[in-house]
């Protein structure tokens, strides 16, 4: 009879103490989204079972690093745990109780997603008083076409679904570098505006802390008050910053930048130091390129993975879930990686610029470096997609596919039924009975990683699509949308209530209201380190 292996546990006052002393330590949420967002954690970061082989060797770069995993009584974070060790973790743990444990001991518990940033962008506008301006204000200025230009600070897929009408894309990264030149007349008002009111709050605060000299405000609320104050989005827009920027503008905020980062104590380092380090065994080192993604695909610096600033400043506990690691930010212009680093530098993030970089130094065009500890996938026995289609025009095959939810709904197989791998075992009881299983996914990775385990399960032949469905797609074979087939509930992930153009006005204003509470919760905590400049 085999035994499943015991892991040692860490305490609720052994994690706080470690966050409090800036201590290596990833506190590791294996629900999937939706259940994570519901409680968690302030500094727990969101790595799902079900995709463990994928995320983890990015996330979690470093094998020696100090992991604490949870769950909520699910029975996942054993699973995950073995799961890690298997990818060559070495200092796996489980939280003592739980989240119920965590809960047990006095410890706060918070919701939604990306909370440390938002719960520092409320300490921000409190501590700053950071200038806010309400939607009817705004839109009176717009209508008399007063001096005025609106700044959407989000990333350009959410400005393009809903914006401000008439605001241009400039997200939170590219605001001090790209503003001067946008409203070049220092009478012009600056509106910063996002979904809600994080990146708002940052962006309006980066060009007041940078001395861009325009009177600037956040649009209070963003998208979500300019909604419920019953004033019209616009929908597909594509105004963005042009990329050029002037020598002289360009100079004048990478000195401003650079000023705002030495305040806020960023460290400084060189190409190669930043190398050696991210070579060593004994720290997590994060290497971040914070330009635009266009500018990345063009050319980088060899190691350092895609994060635009504002972005990474709204979501440091996806890009860097391990606290207390050293995270490292490369630019080709000294004004978004300082400016970037300044605030992390406030979030008690260790924080360094690369200086001196040079043109020749961003010659790397893949899309961005392999994980060093990246697991080699099962072999599989595959098929390819008209294979597959012959196979369906005869009963016995069930097509499973393990992509998102939200890519699922959007288009998949026809007869294909969603599954989250974690819930594999629960999904098969709802499957008619089936001779075969084929296993897709948008390209068939996690499907390659979930095939044994539907071998143990079911005991019946397995293949995985070749390509997945994105080589069904391209072989132009019939396609089908919707809720169909949802073997497994759609709890992947945690529908935000400022995303999306059909949200409820009673989750917007409750989600407002949980943001307001969110200085006080910090206060309740106690573990975030977190100081305003």
């Amino acid at each position: 009879m085999s035994f499943a292996k015991v892991f040692r546990t860490r305490s609720f006052r052994d994690v706080r103490q470690a966050l409090l002393e800036r201590e290596e330590i990833a506190l590791v949420d294996v629900r999937e989204e939706d259940p994570h967002a519901r409680s968690h954690p302030l500094f727990a970061a969101n790595l799902p079972l079900s995709r463990l082989e994928l995320d983890a060797p990015v996330r979690l770069p470093r094998l020696a690093v100090p992991i604490v995993v949870f769950d909520d009584g699910e029975g996942l974070a054993e699973r995950a745990a073995e799961r890690l060790e298997e990818l060559g973790y070495t200092h796996v743990t489980l939280l003592e109780g739980g989240l119920q444990g965590w809960r047990d001991a006095g410890g706060e518990l918070f919701k939604d997603v990306n909370v440390p940033s938002k719960a520092f962008g409320e300490l921000v506008e409190s501590e700053r008083h950071t200038p806010s301006m309400p939607p009817s204000q705004v839109q009176a200025l717009l209508d008399r076409e007063a001096n005025v230009v609106v700044l959407d600070a989000r990333r350009y897929d959410e400005y393009h679904t809903m914006n401000i009408p008439g605001s241009i894309s400039v997200p939170g990264a590219e605001l001090v570098l790209r503003a001067r030149q946008i409203a070049p007349d220092p009478a012009t008002r600056i509106i910063v505006n996002c979904a809600g009111r994080t990146r708002g709050i940052i962006g309006a605060q980066s060009l007041i802390n940078a001395g861009v000299p325009n009177p600037v405000a956040a649009l209070r609320n963003g998208t979500m008050g300019w909604t419920l104050a019953g004033q019209a989005l616009a929908h597909g827009s594509s105004r963005r910053f042009d990329p050029h920027v002037d020598d002289h503008v360009r100079l004048v905020s990478a000195d401003a930048a650079r000023n705002v980062a030495n305040r806020a104590r960023v460290g400084r380092t060189s190409r190669d130091e930043a190398r050696r380090w991210a070579g060593e065994a004994v720290r997590t080192v994060y290497r971040f390129d914070v330009r635009t993604p266009e500018e990345y695909e063009a050319g980088h610096v060899p190691g350092f993975r895609s994060a635009p600033g504002g972005q990474l400043v709204q979501e440091t506990d996806m890009f860097a879930p391990v606290r207390g690691a050293r995270v490292i930010l490369a630019d080709n212009d000294g004004v978004r990686a300082n400016m970037t680093a300044s605030w992390l530098a406030q979030m008690n993030i260790e924080v360094y610029v690369v200086d001196g970089l040079m043109p020749a130094d961003f010659a790397e065009k893949s899309s961005g470096p392999s994980a060093r500890h990246a697991p080699t996938p099962p072999a599989v026995d595959e098929l390819t997609p008209t294979e597959l289609r012959t196979l369906l025009q005869s009963p016995g095959t069930a097509v499973l596919d393990f992509t998102t939810s939200a890519n699922y709904v959007e288009h998949h197989i026809p007869g294909a039924w969603f599954v989250i791998r974690s819930n594999l075992e629960q999904a098969l009881l709802k499957l008619p009975a089936a001779q075969r299983y084929v296993l897709t996914c948008g390209s068939s990775l996690l499907a390659r990683f979930a095939a044994p385990e539907v071998v143990a399960l079911t005991g019946k032949p397995v293949q995985v699509l070749s390509g997945g469905t994105n080589a069904w797609i391209d072989a132009d074979l019939p396609l089908e949308i919707g809720e169909t087939r949802m073997a497994s509930p759609r709890i992947d992930r945690y529908r935000r209530p400022y995303e999306g153009t059909d949200n409820a006005r009673e989750a917007m204003n409750a989600y407002l209201e949980w943001e307001y509470g969110l200085v006080a919760q910090l206060g309740r905590d106690g573990t975030h380190g977190f100081h305003v400049i």
